[in-house]
């Protein structure tokens, strides 16, 4: 487990996405006073936290607390209401002036800065007819227009890293729920982001299959890549988070290192929430 002193560096990485050119002491994400509303209903009420390189940042919280629409708004899959976003260094600022007109940034910036962060869904969302190096394959010729060759050597050393590679040429239906998400990893690994996120990635898995999807998650973690991981493992997140954020009704009501959080956290709300996880 890691302890409330511990810094750690981050590492060098074999490969990044699009070179950012920024400072290497920034923050990898950088939040402020984030909001956002469905029509009446503000899910998020003003969130703000940095996140170095190379840290793992787990978000808690009872269902509807907002952090889904975190992640979602951290890979702009959800527009923000109100605040700035900074991802490796370049900045994002959304709001809503006085007349109720919704300001955002271009496309374009938008789209570079996606590229940079990869998110692991509850959800598989394999295609069915295409085998697993397929579904890996397809964003690289697609988005990132690699050719075909180069495309297949990324996919295999990304199937090897989550431990699938034997199973390349296999149909999603021919796989166990914690091998398709592991596949999942891979597709979003092989895009090379800085940046993963993680929403509820074994909510849908057996406990066998939940423990070698989060040993993937570890092994990325000791490896030094940036995540967030929206998460109910409360063991997960105390032994492997640099930081973990307690979320409820759309604000952080508990923020510090592991060992704080779940042995001492000051929010009563926090306290009710983990001794239901931890009995």
């Amino acid at each position: 487990m890691k302890t409330a002193s511990a810094v750690k560096q981050p590492n060098e990485p074999a490969a990044t996405g699009a070179d950012t050119g920024i400072d290497a002491k920034s923050p990898a994400i950088q939040v402020r006073r984030l909001t956002k509303s469905f029509g009446v209903t503000e899910v998020l009420r003003g969130i703000s936290f940095d996140l170095p390189k190379g840290h793992v940042l787990s978000v808690i919280g009872a269902s509807g607390s907002g952090k889904s629409t975190l992640l979602r708004c951290l890979n702009f899959l959800e527009e923000p209401t109100s605040g700035d976003i900074a991802i490796a260094g370049h900045a994002l600022s959304f709001s809503t002036d006085r007349r109720g007109v919704h300001h955002r940034p271009r496309s374009a910036e938008i789209a570079r800065l996606r590229a940079d962060v990869g998110m692991v869904f509850q959800q598989f969302n394999l295609w069915p007819h295409m085998t697993v190096a397929q579904n890996v394959m397809e964003a690289l010729i697609q988005v990132r227009k690699m050719a075909a060759a180069d495309a297949r050597g990324r996919v295999e050393q990304y199937l090897a890293k989550v431990g699938m590679f034997a199973f390349a040429e296999r149909y999603p239906s021919r796989l166990s729920g914690g091998q398709q998400q592991r596949v999942a990893i891979a597709r979003a690994l092989a895009m090379q982001p800085q940046i993963m996120l993680f929403d509820e990635a074994t909510s849908s898995l057996d406990p066998e299959l939940t423990s070698e999807v989060l040993e993937v998650m570890r092994t990325l973690a000791r490896d030094g890549m940036t995540m967030v991981v929206v998460t109910h493992e409360m063991g997960f997140a105390r032994e492997v988070s640099d930081r973990v954020i307690f979320l409820h009704e759309g604000l952080i009501d508990e923020d510090g290192p592991p060992a704080a959080v779940f042995s001492n956290p000051k929010s009563e709300r926090c306290r009710q929430f983990l001794a239901k996880f931890l009995g």
